[in-house]
């Protein structure tokens, strides 16, 4: 079935319906902007969120970076960001497949359908002067009939009246015949005007219009299609980043399962825990007796007398525990309880001696520049490195000294055994790291390190540590990432050996099969003594 022969008489229908399809695919297309305008606008709402929350980015020094609630919510923030991307990206798809592609076609279609409907107005407007043509000969054999009538009669009557001449009746005779014949002519032409008319209309309404209306339907046909091929777009758009935007939503998932709260409150006594012992009790002072006894001396520099744990004594100074005042910040960090004291120095020799070993490796390229431009004086002069190599020396010796100056502040802090192993000797005058004259020369004497020889002891005091027995064996309750210097990770269920037992400080000293050594927290383990 086809619109030219079901609806042959319908063009005004078939003319209203194009036009409503059209107007359809129009709104459509508005739709989809209007969808990705709101996609572009939570896109960016979502950018800005997430930059929101993420424009303080904390140094790694600061304490809640190192929480895993806290870089998880960081990872869900990156995770928001690129699911902001793929909203983006859904946006400019619709933009560029839906919205431009169906604005050009429909274009082409609104340019397509007027000229289907001209072709048909020219059929209509020849078919209608056609039918003019034949109602004019129509209405012309009409009134030459009639005057031919008129004629013959006149004629019958001249001849019947007695008072006629010849002549009038010969006169009205000849009038008769003129008019008959002149009736025929229109008669013949009528009739040729009539056939023309009926094959224009077999013409028109058979081949002409059922073509144009035919045109129009497969026009209209080919609009649907178009359209229901932006409708299945709509949907693959979205289908076509779901893996990715599925790959977001699992991250924030992972993000979520990450968070360790164990290892996050073991990370907050590591980095808070201020090494003092409990205050012990306090002596009963018998005036009676005149006698006026001190305090006990149960723990050495722990405060005496209630603790402002919550800041509630303002009256007491006890600068550890009060909120208000803010200690002097001193280069040994004496200011800080002596665990944190521990770390803080532990870290700047591990500082110092990143720049110390980089400060050596540059005094061996200076010592072999040197000695190249020496054999070799054509490639450059010798005495342009002396400067340099003046400088470079003193920088050794200067971090040196700060080695030692901290090494000692460690020693004094009371640091474990394992977080202790800063080797002077590694960086001395002897060896691979000679270091320079300021005039370049290999300097064969070098001022002994005051230093060198407390931690060449300390490290054999450590040596026969390492080879100490087992005093028993524990199994880990939970898993233990080991990320700070002297502890070692762990995996729940792992068997260990214990060296060392927790000295009241929650640490525990391990060893595993390998020969690998650190502490882990007591409370992560369940120990057997032998």
């Amino acid at each position: 079935m086809d619109w030219g022969t079901e609806l042959w008489d319908q063009y005004d229908t078939i003319e209203k319906h194009t036009q409503s399809g059209l107007e359809l695919v129009e709104k459509y297309v508005k739709f989809v902007k209007e969808r990705t305008e709101i996609e572009q606008t939570y896109a960016k709402q979502l950018r800005n969120l997430s930059k929101k929350y993420n424009q303080k980015r904390s140094s790694k020094d600061e304490p809640e970076c190192r929480l895993s609630s806290y870089q998880s919510f960081l990872e869900i923030l990156n995770e928001m960001n690129d699911y902001a991307g793929q909203r983006e990206l859904i946006a400019e798809n619709l933009m560029m497949n839906i919205c431009i592609d169906l604005t050009k076609y429909l274009q082409d279609l609104k340019q397509e359908r007027k000229t289907y409907l001209m072709e048909a107005k020219k059929a209509q407007q020849s078919l209608e002067s056609t039918y003019k043509q034949l109602d004019n000969s129509k209405k012309r054999f009409e009134r030459e009939w009639r005057e031919a009538e008129r004629a013959a009669q006149n004629a019958e009557k001249t001849d019947l009246d007695i008072n006629a001449t010849k002549a009038d009746v010969e006169k009205a005779k000849q009038q008769a015949h003129f008019k008959a014949q002149t009736a025929e002519e229109s008669k013949n032409d009528y009739a040729s005007q009539l056939q023309k008319y009926n094959k224009e209309q077999s013409q028109f309404y058979f081949n002409d219009i059922p073509l144009v209306f035919n045109k129009l339907q497969d026009l209209d046909e080919r609009r649907i299609r178009k359209l229901a091929q932006g409708y299945i777009l709509f949907s693959d758009t979205e289908k076509q980043v779901m893996p990715i935007i599925g790959k977001c939503l699992e991250g924030i998932t992972k993000a979520g399962t990450n968070v360790n709260d164990k290892n996050d409150t073991m990370i907050v006594i590591e980095q808070n825990k201020s090494g003092f012992e409990r205050p012990g009790d306090v002596e009963f002072e018998d005036y009676s007796q005149g006698i006026n006894r001190a305090s006990s001396d149960s723990s050495l520099g722990t405060p005496k007398g209630p603790m402002d744990l919550l800041g509630r004594n303002k009256g007491k100074n006890f600068w550890l525990f009060s909120r208000k005042s803010k200690p002097t910040v001193t280069e040994d960090f004496g200011h800080l309880p002596p665990e944190q004291r521990r770390k803080r120095l532990q870290q700047k020799l591990e500082e110092i001696s990143k720049e110390l070993q980089k400060e050596v490796d540059q005094s061996e390229a200076l010592g072999k520049m040197k000695d190249v431009y020496e054999k070799n004086p054509q490639m450059g002069d010798p005495a342009t490195l002396a400067s340099q190599i003046s400088q470079t020396s003193q920088n050794i010796e200067r971090l040196k000294g700060e080695m030692g100056k901290y090494e000692n502040w460690l020693t004094e802090a009371g640091a474990r055994g394992d977080t202790m192993r800063y080797k002077t000797n590694t960086f001395s005058n002897n060896g691979a790291h000679d270091a320079l004259s300021p005039d370049g020369a290999h300097s064969d004497e070098s001022p002994p390190d005051p230093s060198q020889a407390i931690y060449a002891e300390f490290d054999d005091d450590f040596e026969d540590e390492e080879l100490a027995a087992p005093i028993g064996r524990c199994t880990a309750m939970y898993s233990f990432p080991g990320a700070s210097e002297g502890t070692i990770s762990m995996q729940e269920g792992e068997v260990l050996a214990v060296i060392e037992e927790d000295k009241g400080d929650g640490w525990t000293r391990v060893r595993r099969n390998n020969g690998d050594e650190g502490y882990i927290p007591t409370s992560y383990v369940s120990i057997s003594l032998n």
